[in-house]
């Protein structure tokens, strides 16, 4: 067996074996398949695409490049949630304590943000002394005694989807489905969780720009996992604009809160409580999704997701007291108004450039090494549909360098377009799709 021949077996529209994609995938891995056989290999994948069988075997391969996470001592089903990516996202931080505080395990591995989208590591980290790096004895006893915990994700998890990303980044092969969802796929099924639920988002904000493609994907990462042995389901929401009102690492966090205390905004609260409600499915903790969101509701209206919230923050070396007290959260020492510079309705929001304006406030990266200030960020005031006066603040700017304020004010205003006539507002969830159904809500 050698590359070349496998290159031109891909460049043909042949379909390779699961010993051919085991041969590409350790062989690269180890460094004796060169980079610019391994782009030769990825252009024809992105070309003439692969089949599904080839996309789950290129998947397990990523996945068993490894270490693979032993969570057999952790007691129940464990179920874990990812996220495509999207600006204000902050589901993790209300779901995690929602299911845990119904008995669930929310065993769960996380990323850093980059470029315009948040991740949950960098929100947790708003806590002052919280740890997100644990020994495996530390988190398995944590998730074991209180339900939950959430760390970084570890150098060793599929460390052949690092290396491939990578060269795709540089070689115009990054937007392959197939490609896509086995870079997602291998680090989750790398992750250990019994049973996983993907949140799949779509729109301006989105990896995945049109519902067609995120259908595509969200199709392709279900039948990986049924594939692979886990029952898996997918969501897809609308990143059109983003999620509740708060962009930024503090702010989302503070929002989180008041989401757990009955308080936060509805698009937030919503897909949430979708997302949990197929883990709590996939769990066997429900019959139907629809009996897990009356569960999840009761533990946002008796206040136990607040107070595991506490618990989890704690567990990790935070001090819980920022959970029933939010406001003691650091906040930039800027604040400033963004104005419409015309009457009229929110038709349009571009979701990335909101994202880019929260970076280039110091609230997100540019490279992995670049440092973050949690404290920065947006509060968003108008979204679609809304009605707007010439004037009427858009959006507050939190913000600890003027300059830095000035570019974001920019992009901000950039991101929005007014018109005379009303927008339809998206809806909060589109889809629901497992191994047998697809389920339009939208």
């Amino acid at each position: 067996m050698n590359m070349y021949d496998l290159i031109n077996k891909k460049k043909n529209r042949g379909e390779l074996t699961k010993e051919e994609i085991e041969f590409i995938v350790n062989g690269y891995t180890k460094g004796e398949i060169p980079d610019y056989q391994m782009a030769a290999f990825l252009m024809a994948v992105c070309i003439n695409k692969m089949t599904h069988e080839e996309t789950a075997n290129l998947t397990l391969a990523m996945a068993n490049s490894g270490e693979m996470l032993d969570l057999s001592r952790i007691e129940g089903v464990k179920v874990d949630k990812h996220s495509t990516g999207g600006v204000g996202d902050k589901t993790s931080l209300v779901i995690g304590p929602m299911v845990a505080a119904l008995g669930i395990p929310v065993a769960k591995m996380s990323g850093r943000g980059l470029g315009h989208t948040g991740g949950t590591i960098d929100k947790l980290e708003s806590f002052p002394g919280f740890s997100t790096s644990l020994s495996t004895e530390k988190f398995i006893e944590n998730v074991n005694r209180i339900k939950i915990a959430i760390v970084g994700q570890t150098a060793n998890l599929a460390p052949a989807d690092k290396k491939i990303y990578a060269l795709r980044d540089v070689t115009a092969t990054v937007d392959n489905i197939s490609l896509i969802a086995s870079s997602i796929m291998s680090k989750k099924l790398a992750s250990g969780a019994d049973v996983i639920v993907l949140d799949v988002k779509t729109g301006s904000g989105a990896f995945m720009k049109s519902y067609e493609d995120s259908l595509s994907l969200a199709r392709e990462m279900v039948q990986i996992g049924t594939l692979a042995g886990k029952p898996t389901y997918a969501v897809i929401t609308d990143m059109n604009q983003p999620l509740g009102r708060a962009v930024g690492n503090a702010l989302e966090v503070k929002e989180a809160i008041e989401t757990l205390n009955g308080q936060g905004p509805e698009d937030l609260l919503e897909v949430s409580l979708a997302l949990a409600s197929y883990m709590l499915l996939g769990a066997g903790r429900v019959k139907s999704a629809d009996e897990g969101r009356k569960l999840l509701v009761e533990t946002i209206n008796n206040r136990t997701a607040l107070e595991k919230m506490a618990e989890f923050i704690s567990a990790q070396g935070g001090n819980a007291d920022f959970v029933y007290n939010p406001n003691l959260l650091k906040t930039a020492s800027i604040k400033y108004d963004v104005k419409s510079p015309a009457d009229g309705y929110v038709s349009e929001i571009k979701t990335d450039e909101v994202g880019m304006a929260s970076l280039l406030l110091g609230g997100g990266r540019i490279t992995k090494d670049s440092r973050i200030d949690l404290s920065v960020g947006i509060i968003i005031h108008k979204k679609l549909g809304d009605k707007v006066s010439k004037g009427e603040t858009l959006a507050t700017l939190y913000a600890n360098d003027d300059e830095k304020r000035k570019e974001a004010k920019e992009r901000l205003l950039n991101a929005y377009t007014i018109s005379k006539s009303k927008a339809k507002k998206p809806p909060y969830v589109y889809s629901i799709i497992t191994k047998d159904v697809i389920l339009n809500l939208g």
